[in-house]
């Protein structure tokens, strides 16, 4: 699960305001500790209503999606010899739950920009770091921005990659993701190949 949070950090932030529940989308660097949770850490605009609107009290959810595929009935081997079969979806989710502290202060801010922004640049050849840019510059953008953390009290995570399938309906499953040709097909046909290894 935190190797999908880490693969896929923007997140769904889900939080009860005033107004009933609130959806954000924001991008959340995961930390190890506490055990055996983590803890996510996140900023926003500080004009941000998230802010000033949700409950102290009450668990927020922040949800990460992992790669996801329509399955077509095509692909089963089955639907030769039976024709019992259906379309579905194919998907990965983890849902973390914790409860949100605000942090207004501007040395926290910029250790988790550069610890969010050193995670997300590790793939690039010539990552971007903070401090490339000029110091005045980017302690303005600070300014306008909060941050905030959530000890993660509560983890789950749903894989659903075609496990209740016999092998031979896996194999096609496999294939015919990888000939669509797009990225998210063929990350999902690497879970179908993983969930299936690892059941023999």
């Amino acid at each position: 699960m935190h190797e999908l949070i880490r693969a896929r950090p923007l997140a769904t932030l889900v939080t009860l305001s005033s107004n009933g529940l609130n959806a954000n989308h924001i991008p959340l660097h995961l930390l190890e500790s506490p055990a055996p949770f983590g803890t996510l850490q996140g900023h926003v605009a500080r004009a941000n209503p998230i802010l000033s609107d949700f409950e102290n009290n009450i668990e927020v959810l922040a949800v990460f999606h992992g790669p996801d595929a329509y399955i077509t009935p095509s692909w089963y081997a089955t639907k030769k010899e039976t024709g019992k079969v259906v379309p579905t979806w194919n998907y990965a989710v983890v849902h973390a739950y914790g409860y949100m502290r605000v942090i207004d202060d501007a040395a926290w801010l910029r250790a988790h920009l550069e610890a969010l922004t050193a995670h997300n640049e590790a793939s690039f050849s010539k990552p971007w770091a903070v401090a490339d840019a000029p110091h005045e510059f980017t302690e303005r953008l600070i300014g306008n921005i909060v941050g905030f953390e959530m000890v993660i009290s509560r983890l789950s995570g749903k894989w659903k990659v075609s496990q209740n399938q016999p092998q031979q309906n896996k194999v096609g499953v496999i294939e015919g993701l990888k000939e669509s040709g797009l990225q998210e097909s063929s990350d999902m046909a690497v879970l179908v190949e993983a969930a299936t290894k690892n059941a023999r």
